[in-house]
Formats: structure tokens, C-alpha cells, sequence
């Protein structure tokens, strides 16, 4: 007798890749995507670029202004600590490097402490001295390398010779960058692997999601080199978007084996279980991937470089995540499916998150409050963050760049980037007029240069009371924007910067959130039909979103477990992570609103009243988004051990948020709420139900019945389990 077949697209995309003959091409593909992607791996870094200021702000526009009029990209600049700079051999040896420097190819020019700049090139104590080389513009990174050899050969006896500068800096952003990438994905994987034996209780099952693990990553990295090569791609991106589709695709894997399991359990081969597991987890990892990319879509309304790279390679990586999960999981499961573990005996109905939800639902109302005072709480200390741009503290303590900018800002004043410079256009005698003028603003406390870069571009250094990157700098960086004494100027520096990064934010911020919550809602009520559930959801996830957001400001902010971590407060955040936090946080909290609701939603329409779909929908789905949840925090926690400062900030927010939003907000307050709304949850005004009937994606609607049971595994139990039809 022939066994009936399950309707729908992603059902027929699952039997597609079950198939003897194409399972072995998706595998093939696969396999291919993932080689590509490790032999390209370490050039996806090269294409990066490091960068902090807001695209298309004054700040970067002035930044470039002073890029075009100067032949130097930058420079590599040498510490020479030890005797004094007066010490006869140190001066012989640092003279003789300087004329060797000279002659390299790619050098513009070489300042040392023994030249036209003196005095500016020792250090307060005069224990110290620098050896700064400019490399021309279109400069190789062999001819840096070379200069980096021969400044590292200088030795002077009793001397100690630190090389760093800003080209120094810049590659070891990309080096520790690709490190930490590597070592949370070294980290992550074992680990990760070692959980899901524990959560399925054999290897084959717990294999599968890290083999798609393994080839989304493999996708990623081919996704964020072609993107490195038509747009440009921050430093910073790269572990952020990997981190995401290690996480995505685990998540999405575990979804599909889970399912597949329980159809197996249920009495389907091992045909019928993937075709069956696609249509119903299938549809769930579809809704969710479009919710994830609809949340990080709004990172493209602001301008700058790094959100709209961010925006890119995260909606890249979602697609790769959810196509490796519904083509590359049914393709393994067609190799080793029958080895993969089925259940014994249908899960219960009575464990112990449906326990948990009865008890809430008896305390439903002090439960919300409570839940809600605790979420507002946490995220209350992010109410006072300050934002700032960490410069070299990025990077370890242990990092030469890092040390060469430290000892230039505490040891040498001079030589040390001024917290605002201003580059005006006009002649040098405009530029010191203008400097003259700007001298005696109140929050100046001088002028520290004003450097001709061209015959027609000027850079005027401005010094100021207090943190250069305070309250007191931005509102001088205010002044000089309001004031600019009738010439062409750009206000640039860290501090224009930080301002800059936050009028975008207050500017765009909001429309930004407007296109997540109109598509969030728009998606939400296609799936349930529902007004209601998508606002309260969308509600749910801003307090979950604000406790990640206030831990993140307690802990590197304020350094709580800073030493734990393994860095140095650096007295806020990074200007761009908490909109990155916002997107992605956001993004994971509705996956796991999608994989809850999908189950209410399903056993709702079997006919089960409020109460009792919801306490059954956290019994079958609880278990699968802690195992979930557990999984993504220790990939997070995994990123977050590295070294750059960035990543631990984002490795931290999100584990924290999916913590949260697993437990605190899944188990206790969603069922809460719904209790409190009962029926009330599904309403939707009549117009609006007739449009989901006619364009709604409905979710849950009857599979042909299995037909003989295998009988290695049970029967299934009609009353226990009503399984979907994909995409028609």
C-alpha cells in the first residue's frame, strides 16, 4: 500500500534531500561550501577595515578631507625606553635606524628626537624617546612589514623598543580578530557537542547540528568575503556575524532533530519522519529566520559603515543558517537517520514545565508584576551609560599597539591625538586665525598645533578640560559646529566622533525601530492571526532586551567581574555595540517566541482552550528552547573569552539576554500573560481576521495519517500529537 505524502514545499524540498541519488549532491554542495569557505577564511580579514566614525558624518568627512591632502596613509611608530634620550648610544643607534628608515621604499618620512621635531619627540621625563615613520599612501604591506623589522631591530644597550602606531594597531585589530574567531569557534564546537549527546542521548542525533553548524560557518565566511569586496567591512563584523550563524544554525539544526525524533517516535520511517519533520519545524525555522533578518534589516537605516555591514552579513548568515538547516539536516538524516535515537515512549504531558505553568498560572498577576519590576531593575543602570570610542583599548593589555598609544598618551602630551582636531580649508594664516579665535572658548584649554597638510587644507588641534571625551568635549565639538568663524571646517576627533555616532542613533534610532516592530507585528500576526500576541511579544522582548542592555553597562561600564573577564574598564561602551545588542538580542528573543508560539498556536487549533494550550505548548517546546538557549550562551560565552574588547561586549549582551529571555521570560512571564489575557489573545478585529484567513501563513493544519507504524519505534498517539503541512 502507498504511503500517503505530505503536501507542501518544504515537505518536498525535505523528501528532495532524503533522496539516495540528490542526498549525496546537497552533502556534495555542502562539503564544497564549507572548503571554499576555510580556504578563504583567513583572506575574509584581509578586506576588513577598522574604523569608528559614523558614515557620512562631519567627523568622517573631515577625516577624509585630510586623507586625500596627505600622501601618508599612516604611521609605525617605535617607543625607545631605557637610558635617557640623551644617552650617546641610544641617540647612535636610533640616528643610524633613521637613515635606514629613509631609504625603505613606501616611507614618506622619519621623525626622530634628534631632528627638526626635538624636543616633542622625548618624553615629560626625558627617560624616553620616539622613532616615528610615515608610509606613503598605496603603501604595501611589505614595505610596513620591513619598517616593522627594522625599527624591532633597533637595540639600543639598556633600551627597551616597543613597535606600534596606528598601522601597527590597525593589523592587530585584524589579527586578534581572526584569533578570538577561531577560538570561539575551537571553543564552542566540542562543547556544544558534549551538551546535545547529554540532550539526545546518543552521538548520531547530537552530530547533526554541528555539522550544520560547521558548513553555515563555511557559507559565512564565503557570504562576508564577496561582501568585503564590494562594500567596506569593519574589523568588528566578522566575529559578530560568525558568533550569530554558529548560534542560528545550531538552534535550527536542534529544531529539525528534535522533530524528526519525535515523528520517529511516532511510528514514521525514517522517509516519512524527514518529510514530515520539514513541513512542521520547517515552517518553524522559516518563520524565525525571517523574524531574525527582519530585526537586523533595520540596522540598514543608519548610515554608518559598520551597522549597514553588520545588516548585510547578518541577513546572510541567517538565509545560510536556515538553508544548511532545511536542506543540509535532511540530506545527513537520509545517512544516518536510522541510527539516530527515537523515543522509547511519548513524551509526557505532565513534566515539569507544565508544573511550572500551572503554578503560575494560579499566581498569574503577581508574576507579571514581579517579572516585570526584576526586568526593569536590570536593565535600569543603562539608563546611565555613556558612550565612547575605546581607541587601543580594544585590544589586550598585552598588545604592542596598545602599549606604544598608552605610553604616547601618558609619557609624551605632544604627540598624543588631540580629543577634537578641526581641518579647515584656506590657507595656514586662515587656519591660525581661526585657531586663535577658538582658544578662548570656554571649555579650551589650548591649542596644541596647527599643522599645514597641504597648501589649501590645515588641521588645527584642540585640547579641552576634563575627559576628552565628556560632556565638556561634546559640547565644544557643539560649538565649533555652530561657530566655525566663516571658513569651510570639519569638527573630527574621537570626541566629534561619539557625537556624531549619537545624533545618527537619535536620528535614525527611531525609524529603525519603526521598520523591526511593523514587520515584527506583520510577521507575527501572518502566523497566528492575532494582534494581540505580536504587541505583547514585541513588549516582552524590549524588557528582555533592557536587562542585557544594563548588564552590559554594570560590567563594562562600571567593571563589575572585569578581572573575571580579563580586561580593563574603559569607563563605557563602544559607540556602535549597543545598537548591534538591540538588533541581535531582538532578533533571538523572537526565535524563541516562534518556536513557543508555533506549539500554542498548534495545540490551540486542535481545540485545547487557553490555559491548557499553553501549559502544553511550554511541556513539548520548554525542554528543546532551554536545550536551545543553553547551547547559544555557551557559544556567546565562548566569543566572549577572547581578547577584543568589542567582542567580549557582545559575547556578554547576548548571552545574557538569551538567558533571560529562555527563562525568566519564556517560562514565567509569557505564560503569565497569556493566562491573564486568555481568549483575548487571539483577537483580532473582523477585517483583519478575514485577511488572515485569505493571505495568513497558517501554521498548523493535518498531515496525512502515517499508515503502518515501523515496528521498531511506537505507534503514535493520535491524542498526543498533530503534526503540519509545509508551504502550499
Amino acid at each position: 500500500m502507498a504511503q500517503p505524502v505530505v503536501g507542501g514545499r518544504l515537505a518536498a524540498l525535505g523528501r528532495y534531500c532524503h533522496r539516495h541519488r540528490h542526498r549525496r549532491w546537497v552533502v556534495g554542495f555542502w562539503v564544497l561550501v564549507l572548503a571554499l569557505g576555510v580556504l578563504i577564511g583567513g583572506r575574509v580579514f584581509e578586506g576588513t577595515v577598522a574604523s569608528t566614525s559614523a558614515g557620512g558624518s562631519e567627523s568622517a568627512r573631515g577625516t577624509s578631507v585630510v586623507a586625500a591632502a596627505d600622501p601618508a596613509r599612516g604611521t609605525v611608530t617605535a617607543v625607545v625606553d631605557g637610558p635617557s634620550a640623551q644617552d650617546p648610544a641610544v641617540r647612535s643607534a636610533v640616528t643610524a635606524a633613521a637613515a635606514d628608515l629613509a631609504k625603505l621604499p613606501g616611507v614618506v618620512s622619519v621623525t626622530d628626537a634628534y631632528g627638526p621635531a626635538g624636543q616633542a619627540m622625548v618624553s615629560a621625563d626625558g627617560g624616553a624617546s620616539l622613532l616615528s615613520v610615515r608610509m606613503a599612501d598605496g603603501s604595501t604591506s611589505a614595505q610596513q612589514k620591513s619598517v616593522e623589522q627594522r625599527l624591532g631591530a633597533l637595540h639600543p644597550e639598556g633600551a627597551r623598543v616597543t613597535v606600534g602606531g596606528d598601522l601597527v594597531l590597525q593589523q592587530e585589530v585584524k589579527d586578534q580578530t581572526a584569533k578570538d574567531t577561531q577560538f570561539g569557534e575551537i571553543v564552542t564546537l566540542p562543547l556544544t557537542l558534549i551538551v546535545m549527546v547529554l540532550v539526545f542521548g546518543g552521538f548520531a542525533a547530537a552530530s547533526l547540528p554541528v555539522l550544520g553548524a560547521v558548513g553555515s560557518v563555511g557559507g559565512a565566511l564565503l557570504a562576508m568575503f564577496g561582501f568585503s569586496r564590494i562594500m567596506d567591512i569593519d574589523t568588528s563584523v566578522l566575529p559578530i556575524a560568525t558568533v550569530l550563524g554558529l548560534g542560528l544554525s545550531i538552534d535550527y539544526a536542534l529544531l529539525i532533530v528534535n522533530r524528526f525524533r519525535e515523528e520517529r517516535g511516532h511510528g514514521a520511517t525514517v522517509a516519512q519522519a524527514v518529510e514530515r519533520t520539514c513541513a512542521t519545524a520547517g515552517r518553524t525555522v522559516l518563520f524565525s529566520g525571517l523574524t531574525v533578518a527582519v530585526a537586523l534589516s533595520g540596522l540598514f537605516v543608519f548610515t554608518s559603515p559598520v551597522f549597514r555591514a553588520v545588516a548585510a552579513a547578518g541577513v546572510s548568515v541567517v538565509v545560510i543558517a536556515g538553508a544548511a538547516a532545511l536542506t543540509l539536516i535532511p540530506a545527513l538524516l537520509g545517512f544516518v537517520g536510522h541510527r539516530v535515537k527515537a523515543p522509547t515512549a511519548p513524551v509526557s504531558d505532565q513534566g515539569f514545565f507544565a508544573r511550572t505553568v500551572r503554578r503560575v498560572q494560579k499566581r498569574a498577576v503577581p508574576v507579571v508584576l514581579v517579572c516585570t519590576a526584576l526586568l526593569l531593575a536590570a536593565g535600569a543602570p543603562f539608563l546611565g551609560s555613556d558612550w565612547r570610542s575605546s581607541g587601543a583599548s580594544v585590544l589586550p593589555a598585552s598588545s604592542a599597539g596598545r602599549q606604544v598609544a598608552e605610553t604616547v598618551q601618558e609619557r609624551f602630551p605632544q604627540q598624543a591625538a588631540a580629543p577634537i582636531t578641526v581641518v579647515v580649508e584656506g590657507s595656514a594664516a586662515q587656519a591660525q586665525g581661526y585657531a586663535d579665535q577658538v582658544a578662548h572658548l570656554a571649555g579650551v584649554s589650548g591649542i596644541r598645533a596647527v599643522t599645514p597638510v597641504s597648501p589649501k587644507v590645515s588641521t588645527v588641534e584642540v585640547m579641552v578640560h576634563g575627559d576628552p571625551q565628556g560632556a565638556g568635549a561634546k559640547q565644544v565639538v557643539d560649538e565649533l559646529r555652530a561657530d566655525r568663524g566663516g571658513l569651510t571646517t570639519y569638527v573630527t576627533g574621537d570626541a566629534a566622533s561619539v557625537v556624531d555616532f549619537q545624533h545618527e542613533i537619535a536620528s535614525r534610532g527611531p525609524w529603525a525601530l519603526g521598520l523591526v516592530a511593523v514587520g515584527t507585528l506583520l510577521l507575527l500576526f501572518l502566523m497566528t492571526g492575532s494582534v494581540v500576541m505580536p504587541v505583547k511579544a514585541l513588549l516582552m522582548n524590549v524588557l528582555s532586551l533592557g536587562a542585557s542592555l544594563g548588564a552590559l553597562t554594570l560590567v563594562f561600564q562600571h567593571g563589575y567581574f572585569s578581572s573575571l573577564l580579563g580586561f580593563s574598564p574603559t569607563g563605557g561602551l563602544e559607540t556602535f555595540i549597543p545598537v548591534l545588542v538591540f538588533a541581535f538580542a531582538f532578533g533571538l528573543s523572537m526565535d524563541y517566541e516562534v518556536f513557543l508560539l508555533s506549539r500554542i498556536k498548534e495545540l490551540r487549533d486542535e481545540g485545547y482552550g487557553c490555559a491548557r494550550s499553553v501549559e502544553l505548548g511550554l511541556q513539548r517546546s520548554g525542554r528543546i528552547i532551554t536545550s536551545a538557549a543553553l547551547l547559544m550562551v555557551i557559544v556567546f560565552a565562548g566569543f566572549a573569552a577572547g581578547q577584543m574588547l568589542m567582542v567580549k561586549e557582545m559575547g556578554i549582551a547576548l548571552a545574557v539576554a538569551v538567558a533571560v529571555d529562555a527563562t525568566l521570560v519564556r517560562c514565567l512571564l509569557v505564560p503569565a500573560a497569556m493566562t491573564l489575557f486568555g481568549e483575548f489573545n487571539w483577537w483580532a478585529p473582523a477585517p483583519l481576521r478575514r485577511l488572515h484567513r485569505r493571505i495568513g501563513l497558517t501554521e498548523h493544519v493535518v498531515l496525512p495519517p502515517l499508515g503502518l507504524p515501523a515496528p521498531a519505534v511506537p505507534a503514535p498517539r493520535a491524542d498526543r500529537e498533530r503534526t503540519l503541512v509545509g508551504v502550499s
